[in-house]
């Protein structure tokens, strides 16, 4: 079960994580490293720049071309290599399409190197009873460490000390307003930014000065959790690349198909076997509408730029046309979207203002009066 520390008193949190307000020594550190790990995000799953490019070829559309192409091609070479001008075109167009898409998706797998770039390069930490500036990812948990204004904070921490401190946590909270800190113990169910005896890894300090106690570090902050929901967060496939694909399975069909009947067809006349089959497959790929994986990419790209216009950055160009066709977007003030499930955590009925327990869609939670369970009426069912 997970601590809450800020429902701890300075007291308990340093027997805790058997530390005190004097730091710890250089060899405790060193063997906390082994036991906690470095203070650094680290990336649940990386996907290379050459897994992404082969990715843009799994379209069954993009497959169905590049057969054509191939096709095409050593049709072409049996007239001379300047017949080859259909198949090179359809190369270009898979080419074209598989380098817009790998544009995008690589530089959204740069988002997380941009998110690592937000953590503190270094710190000033008590160690061994003397303050020592040190890499930030040398903390462990147990470390104390010295805040002062413009200090961006390496770690979790538990203030220990705070002299007019307040510290900007848009980062986590979407909220630019600064959050005056205090060091006395909170409720336990005290959500992240009415956490005020905290301070989370990747905000600021804005101004006032204090000591902290750090309580967890790297990937456990809760920075770090953000970064492992987006990297493990699953993509569903947005429905243009469905409806494409199942285009693109009919067209197999039907040129299967056609290639069979007119082979079929040149047979029964007589005709050579090599030339009805070449005339069959001339057929079928002239079925095969080259333009229109070029059409979608054009129009995809162009409705990602016109969004940018507008800051908002798409991270797939598929997810275009799913955007595109959204009627509400539910969001809190400052534009922040998280994991896209909103939740419901107060109800007013006028005179009475009922708690909502329970997160995002579990089918899990209940109705608190006044911190009582409160059974649903019709006004609220009605709601």
């Amino acid at each position: 079960m997970e601590v809450q520390w800020h429902s701890l008193t300075i007291d308990e949190v340093c027997l805790k994580l058997e530390s005190s307000l004097q730091g710890l020594s250089s060899e405790e550190a060193s063997a906390r490293i082994s036991k906690y790990g470095f203070n650094e995000l680290r990336r649940v799953r990386r996907i290379s720049a050459l897994r992404i490019f082969a990715n843009q070829f799994k379209s069954i559309f993009v497959l169905i071309l590049i057969v054509a192409a191939l096709i095409s091609a050593v049709m072409s070479m049996q007239h001379g290599l300047e017949e080859l001008t259909e198949s090179a075109l359809i190369m270009a167009i898979v080419l074209i399409n598989a380098i817009i898409g790998f544009l995008q998706e690589y530089k959204s797998e740069k988002t997380l190197e941009a998110m690592q770039k937000l953590t503190t390069p270094k710190a000033r930490v008590l160690r061994d009873g003397e303050v020592k500036s040190l890499e930030a990812r040398l903390l462990v948990p147990g470390d104390i460490i010295i805040l002062e204004e413009g200090d961006r904070i390496p770690a979790d921490c538990r203030l220990v000390e705070a002299y007019e401190l307040k510290t900007n946590e848009a980062v986590l909270t979407g909220e630019s307003t600064p959050v005056e800190k205090t060091i006395e113990p909170l409720a336990p169910d005290a959500s992240i930014h009415e956490r005020r005896n905290m301070v989370f890894m990747a905000t600021h300090v804005v101004s006032g000065r204090g000591k902290a106690i750090v309580v967890t570090t790297g990937m456990r902050t809760e920075f770090g959790k953000i970064a492992e929901q987006v990297q493990m967060m699953e993509i569903e496939e947005p429905p243009l690349k469905i409806k494409l694909d199942k285009f693109a399975k009919r067209v197999a069909y039907l040129v299967v198909v056609l290639c069979i009947a007119i082979f079929g067809l040149e047979a029964f006349r007589g005709e050579p076997l090599i030339e009805s089959f070449m005339v069959a497959v001339a057929l079928a790929v002239a079925v095969v509408p080259e333009g229109l994986p070029a059409i979608t990419t054009v129009t995809l790209a162009l409705g990602a730029r016109n969004m940018a216009k507008r800051n908002a950055i798409i991270r797939r160009l598929a997810s275009v046309e799913t955007l595109g066709s959204a009627t509400f977007i539910c969001s809190d003030k400052t534009g922040t979207l998280t994991k896209g499930e909103m939740t419901v955590r107060q109800v007013y009925t006028g005179s009475k203002r009922i708690d909502v327990t329970g997160v995002g869609y579990e089918p899990k939670g209940s109705f608190l009066l006044n911190g009582a369970p409160y059974t649903v009426d019709e006004d609220l069912k009605l709601i």
